[in-house]
């Protein structure tokens, strides 16, 4: 195998590889026999049909499968034998079997620039105590009373904060009716009948409860909310909600008691309130856990990118950031935000995406180094373990799911992440944590 790395300025270089003759041939005839082995031909019994047969019904599978095992093969070669840092490996061209058999393809490298690392062990990082209290545990004890509460009818009064009513209502801008004045569906703001309202602050919409209060069995009550500007439909915020309410039904809640009954409703026979707390303390304690390492990581990755500063190639840079400013695009328009709004954001989307674009670069970057400099790699079983894992999250076949990865070229890009991870879980091991005491 011969390979050329053409380096050039701002952390480009141009990879040619050529593969012998010799080599292509070895490769067709391997997979030539792997095809043989499992191939079904009307008229042979298993793996007995001739190759040539072989050959001529499976061409376009084996060739294909042969330049993306011959195209990768390079690349992992390349990265060794030229000891290349490469963020991304482009899209291979001018591939293909020359006329004397010979397979050769070139592409355009993203290589990582020369840095110097600052110290990335014992990071001082602050997150929050890990230990579960009583008052956590009793918090999540009350609602899962609230969860499994009984609701019993209540006449003769008005509705009060910690009841559930059940209303019919329809909302309104400015006395038209909500849909009519977006000019699109609103989904459950439009309006409902038989709705089940938590009589508490945060239920519904913030407010609307609060203004419920009071109102009698079968009467009705107007409830204005001004839209939060954290609202998920950017069309409504800042405008004035008009509720017309009906209240049908007044509920109080009955709360179960909590007793081991209770828990062996929840968890099976035989388990008592000890069994519910030890549970919902482990489930506090595993979140807890998990809340802190992204915080960790957040902090650290934070750290790094301030104590290292190095030119980012431009053309990766805009990919990231375009990539990035689309998937806002996408948010921004699922969240109800109409097309004139999205255009008048897009230079704010763009120059967000651009600060976040920098920073993922740069630390991709720095946490490569670090891989480099530890010795961190990703073997191909840990790789082959990740994909197959992945493919029965999707329910595909695995050969199928990691074949199609290997076409498109996206293994080297696959390991990559699964390296900047585990670099990632190092630099948490190795970090001085300190706890925050509230």
């Amino acid at each position: 195998m011969n390979i050329t790395v053409e380096r050039l300025p701002k952390c480009l270089a141009t990879l040619h590889v050529d593969i012998p003759a010799d080599a292509v041939t070895f490769e067709r005839e391997t997979l030539l026999k792997t095809y043989a082995s499992k191939a079904k031909i009307p008229g042979f019994r298993p793996g007995k049909a001739p190759k040539a047969v072989i050959a001529k019904k499976f061409q376009k599978e084996i060739e294909e499968e042969m330049e993306s095992d011959l195209v990768n093969r390079a690349l992992e070669t390349s990265i060794k034998q030229e000891k290349l840092k490469v963020l991304d490996f482009g899209t291979p061209s001018d591939m293909g079997v020359r006329e004397d058999g010979s397979f050769g393809f070139k592409t355009n490298l993203v290589l990582a620039p020369d840095l110097v690392l600052p110290d990335y062990k014992n990071i001082a990082v602050s997150v929050k105590s890990e230990e579960v209290t009583e008052e956590e545990i009793s918090k999540q004890l009350e609602d899962l009373q609230k969860r499994f509460a009984e609701h019993d009818a209540v006449e003769g009064r008005a509705i009060a904060m910690g009841d559930m009513g059940v209303i019919d209502f329809h909302s309104t801008i400015d006395g038209v009716k909500l849909e009519e004045a977006l000019g699109k569906p609103a989904g459950y703001l439009a309006g409902r009948e038989g709705f089940w309202i938590r009589m508490e602050d945060d239920a519904f919409l913030p407010g609307f409860a609060t203004q419920l209060v009071g109102t009698e069995l079968g009467a009705a009550r107007d409830v204005d909310i001004v839209i939060p500007e954290d609202f998920p439909m950017a069309d409504l915020v800042g405008k004035t909600l008009r509720i017309h309410v009906v209240l049908k039904e007044i509920k109080q809640a009955i709360l179960p008691q909590i007793d081991d009954a209770f828990a062996a409703k929840l968890m099976g026979p035989g388990k008592t309130t000890d069994d519910l707390r030890s549970t919902i303390s482990d489930g506090l304690a595993t979140n807890k856990k998990k809340e802190n390492i992204e915080e960790k990581i957040d902090q650290i990755v934070s750290y790094l990118s301030s104590q290292v500063e190095f030119e980012i190639p431009e053309d990766l840079l805009m990919s990231e950031a375009q990539r990035q400013t689309d998937q806002m695009v996408q948010e921004a328009s699922k969240s109800g935000m109409s097309d004139e709004e999205i255009m008048e954001k897009q230079e704010d989307f763009f120059a967000q995406a651009q600060e976040s674009a920098t920073t993922n670069i740069k630390t991709n970057f720095i946490l490569q180094e670090i891989a480099s400099v530890e010795n961190v790699t990703i073997s191909d079983s840990e790789l082959v373990n990740h994909l197959a894992y992945v493919a029965q999250q999707r329910k595909e076949d695995p050969i199928k799911f990691i074949k199609g990865l290997q076409r498109g070229g996206r293994l080297p890009g696959i390991r990559n992440s699964l390296l900047v991870n585990k670099v990632l879980d190092f630099l948490v091991e190795q970090a001085s944590v300190s706890f925050i005491t509230e």
